[in-house]
């Protein structure tokens, strides 16, 4: 080597060209504040997803994981109140166990107004984790509270959605955990129904209205876009293959583009007239589509059927 030849890299050191660590997202929070939710954007954004772990057994599952030839890259881990016979405030301790394994954890913890949380419940009838024992509802949401604060106190980042709808959440958490955040777009395909309103937050809005219809044919009616059945039958219209034709090949103009502005993400909206059948079948087609393109974070959300 010459004097003014730049110094070789050394092998040993593992900063260069390093990899990430694979990220495992802790996903808890209260009952009806959204965490269903979110795990299942976290499956759409290609994360390996298990709900209501006992988190006594975080180290044990993700040790299973890396004994496995090829570890997921993301993984999300459900944990919540349902694990209350588990000791709680160690998490900690597993956090730390999860880093001498070489992963990165992170906790997100869902939090919302307690008249928000009592509202909900009453709106879906679904039943409290804690309503047992004639606890009521104001009781079982406080005594939640109480059990799951050491987690909260441990929370990388706390999301707040009392003011939040579905898909505003399912937005917030494709921008927050994007696997390549600020490097590149993250896309939200989306259904919607024109009866209830375009979403306000879409970018781009596609009128699938001009569509056969499957809800005509009585045996697709029951069905929804992601059905094979209504999937085969639009599938065989010509029609609709120019139109997805026509829109793919504007998307792949155009979404680019996009990737040298300060955003995050892009919400693609298609709207029919009840949401059902050819929204979803075209937000389906198109996200599929972005994928064979190599967009790596695309998601779906259908407002009528989510």
């Amino acid at each position: 080597m010459t004097q003014g030849d730049p110094t070789p890299a050394d092998p040993r050191d593992e900063s260069i060209a390093a990899p990430p660590p694979p990220t495992v997202v802790i996903v808890s929070g209260l009952s009806g504040s959204g965490k269903s939710v979110a795990l299942k954007t976290f499956e759409d954004l290609d994360y390996y997803c298990v709900d209501n772990l006992p988190v006594d057994l975080l180290p044990s599952f993700v040790r299973s994981l890396v004994r496995e030839d090829e570890l997921p890259p993301k993984i999300a881990v459900g944990i919540d109140v349902r694990s209350r016979r588990s000791d709680l405030s160690k998490l900690a301790q597993w956090r730390a166990a999860l880093a001498q394994l070489g992963l990165e954890g992170r906790l997100v913890f869902f939090d919302a107004e307690d008249d928000v949380l009592l509202r909900r419940y009453s709106d879906t009838r679904r039943r409290h984790p804690l309503g047992h024992g004639g606890l009521s509802l104001q009781e079982a949401i406080r005594q939640e509270r109480t059990i799951i604060q050491p987690l909260r106190d441990e929370a990388d980042v706390v999301i707040d959605t009392s003011q939040l709808n579905v898909h505003q959440l399912r937005r917030r958490i494709i921008a927050e955990f994007a696997l390549n955040k600020g490097t590149q777009l993250s896309l939200l395909f989306e259904s919607f129904a024109y009866k209830r309103g375009v979403p306000a937050d879409a970018d781009f809005v596609f009128d699938a209205r001009v569509l056969p219809n499957p809800h005509w044919n009585p045996e697709l009616r029951p069905y929804a876009g992601r059905d094979p059945k209504v999937r085969a039958f639009l599938d065989t219209q010509p029609e609709v293959a120019e139109y997805v034709g026509q829109v793919s090949g504007f998307l792949d103009t155009w979404l680019p583009r996009l990737r040298g502005e300060t955003r995050s993400y892009v919400t693609i909206a298609f709207g029919c007239t009840g949401g059902k059948h050819r929204s979803v079948y075209l937000a389906e087609t198109l996200a599929r589509h972005a994928r064979e393109q190599g967009w790596e974070e695309v998601a779906t959300f259908h407002r009528e059927l989510d």
